[in-house]
């Protein structure tokens, strides 16, 4: 059984995708794998409702309480080490991470990012594609690094900028991609479909079209 640990920050709607899409595709049976433990560096996320909703144990190691963002990516590690996961899904999760905690789960640490990689890193990835006037706009999942937003990509989903699209209508049409094409990037993770070979992405058994969602 292939174990998942999620860390949120906030609303956890990606987490909730990843826990419907497990329950309505049975991982547990299929794949086998299952989400074992929420972790929030925030006591209010409200992602952890979504975890008490489905009975997954949820843990707040809340970041404000550490000298430094070294003691706290300890803690948030020990936290993990707790549950032996075989993957570490970023669903959401506004802290940036340091090397040593980088290197402690390469190759099991993914991250979904609301933009196509390599553009748009970092925050407020909407209004910069609006400033920018791209014509595409979407979500890439891939693999933690050093480099905050740059490691390698699994797997993206594109959307049509709308000559209309404000900052709040373009995210919410990103944030439907964003909850396809997660759940789906930890499922090939935990079944072995795509890995992490010398900082590329492998991929195995899977459609030559499966890790691009355009429309």
């Amino acid at each position: 059984m292939k174990r998942i640990v999620c860390l949120i920050s906030g609303r956890g709607s990606n987490l909730e995708s990843i826990l419907r899409t497990a329950e309505a595709e049975r991982w547990e049976a299929e794949v086998p794998a299952r989400v074992v433990a929420v972790i929030s560096n925030r006591g209010d996320a409200a992602g952890l409702g979504h975890a008490a909703t489905r009975g997954v144990p949820a843990t707040v190691i809340e970041h404000q309480r550490f000298a430094s963002r070294e003691a706290f990516d300890a803690g948030l590690a020990a936290a993990i080490d707790a549950h032996a996961p075989d993957v570490v899904v970023l669903a959401g999760f506004m802290r940036v991470l340091g090397a040593s905690f980088v290197a402690r789960y390469t190759g099991r640490l993914i991250n979904i990012h609301p933009s196509l990689l390599p553009v748009f890193p970092g925050l407020a990835t909407h209004r910069q594609a609006l400033a920018a006037g791209v014509r595409v706009h979407g979500a890439t999942v891939h693999f933690v690094s050093n480099e905050v937003d740059g490691g390698a990509i699994i797997a993206q989903a594109a959307i049509g900028v709308l000559p209309d699209d404000s900052e709040e209508t373009l995210a919410a049409r990103v944030l439907q991609r964003e909850h396809m094409l997660l759940p789906r990037c930890v499922r090939w993770l935990c079944e072995g479909r795509i890995e992490l070979v010398n900082g590329r992405v492998a991929v195995r058994n899977l459609p030559p079209d499966a890790l691009a969602l355009v429309g």
